[in-house]
């Protein structure tokens, strides 16, 4: 029975070494700054301007999508020798294949590997004929590249892309907002290409890079801007929240649009999980090895119970086929709004990918942005 017990004991402690190990190794991946782009759809012909994809939940979107393909020299964020193009609406459904207009852009090869992407534009806002000046926020680290695409107006929009993502984000909606003439500053953050890296090397999950933000805010303002909208996609949504919650200058936020936001750090965690069919468990065991490594307070990043100290009109937007932030967070939100005195609109869109609503119809989303900051921005 001794034996028993020490050999027992023995399997106990390897089994805590390994939920540990992999607490650790789920943490390196939410907290890893690296690139690796995958390319997981195959082209399997092209015909008369069109590009003839294998069947997937992804590839049979509706809407306007990008396609990217690697080349020499490329990068994820569109550098020179990679291929896109636009592929407009599913032209025809086949067996396991789909049909899609090439809308503009460069022509794949079949055979080619590439990735269904909701970014169709690239490299810069001259792509969405914007004339913009390139600047640098004068940010905690060091310089932040951002693009400057001014307008008219003296009510300054302040775009965030999120995690893993690149500035191209914002191009989709970028002529949108200068038509109702909006200056627009698209910026970066620590960890992106074109600013500093963090001192550890590590992404803070909204923690410190809010104070980035806070930065282009306060060279927004510099700048002449009289009111700030702060615009973020997914993690860009939590990094928005801090600055609202910690900096003297979300004064100045008179309102706030979110993309497929992160409202709740711990539900997109358990959300990662299942999506790598990692036990819940591990989803614990990982905010907690996370919270030692990079100091964060997730209590912090749930909205519901935390909300932050300013909250200005804001528009949600989310989808439901969203498998990288759930819905759910942002349906209770909203729905807890008008009981934490925090006026909301919610826009939801039905099966689509993350960060996709403007892909699945542009015209219907910029609709809603527009006529939702004519509403809440008086002259």
């Amino acid at each position: 029975m001794a034996l028993l017990a020490r050999v027992g004991a023995g399997i106990g402690v390897g089994l805590g070494a390994g939920a540990a190990g992999m607490g650790w190794f789920y943490s390196s991946l939410l907290l890893d700054t690296s690139e690796r782009p995958l390319y997981p759809e195959r082209v399997l012909a092209v015909d008369d301007g069109t590009v003839t994809l294998a069947a997937s939940r992804l590839t049979a979107q509706p809407g306007t999508w990008g396609l990217r393909w690697p080349g020499p020299d490329a990068r994820v964020d569109g550098a020179a020798g990679a291929g896109l193009a636009v592929l407009g609406p599913v032209a025809e459904m086949r067996r396991g294949e789909v049909v899609r207009p090439v809308l503009a852009g460069r022509v794949p090869a079949p055979g080619t590997a590439a990735v269904f992407d909701a970014g169709p534009y690239d490299p810069d806002p001259l792509a969405r004929g914007l004339v913009f000046e390139d600047v640098e926020v004068p940010a905690p680290l060091g310089p932040c590249a951002a693009w400057l695409v001014p307008a008219a107006g003296d009510t300054w929009v302040v775009m965030v892309h999120g995690r893993g993502g690149s500035r191209r984000e914002a191009l989709r909606v970028l002529p949108a907002l200068h038509e109702c003439g909006h200056p627009a500053l698209v910026v970066t953050y620590r960890n992106d290409e074109g600013a500093p890296a963090s001192p550890d090397g590590y992404y803070h999950l909204g923690d410190t890079e809010w104070a980035d933000l806070e930065a282009a805010v306060r060279f927004a303002r510099d700048r002449g801007a009289r009111r700030i909208v702060l615009f973020g996609w997914s993690m860009g949504a939590a990094i928005i929240a801090a600055l609202l919650d910690r900096s003297p200058e979300a004064f100045a936020v008179a309102a706030v649009i979110w993309d497929a936001p992160l409202v709740d750090w711990r539900a997109t965690l358990r959300q990662q999980a299942r999506n790598r069919r990692l036990p819940p468990v591990l989803t614990q065991l990982a905010t907690a090895v996370t919270s030692r490594r990079i100091g964060i307070d997730f209590d912090r990043f749930d909205l519901l119970r935390r909300p932050p100290a300013r909250r200005p009109p804001t528009l949600v937007v989310h989808s439901t086929g969203d498998t990288v932030v759930p819905v759910a967070p942002s349906r209770a939100l909203v729905a807890a709004a008008p009981s934490i005195d925090w006026p909301m609109r919610y826009l939801e869109v039905p099966d689509i990918e993350h960060t996709g609503s403007w892909n699945a119809d542009p015209a219907a989303y910029e609709r809603a942005v527009t006529s939702f900051l004519a509403e809440v921005l008086p002259p």
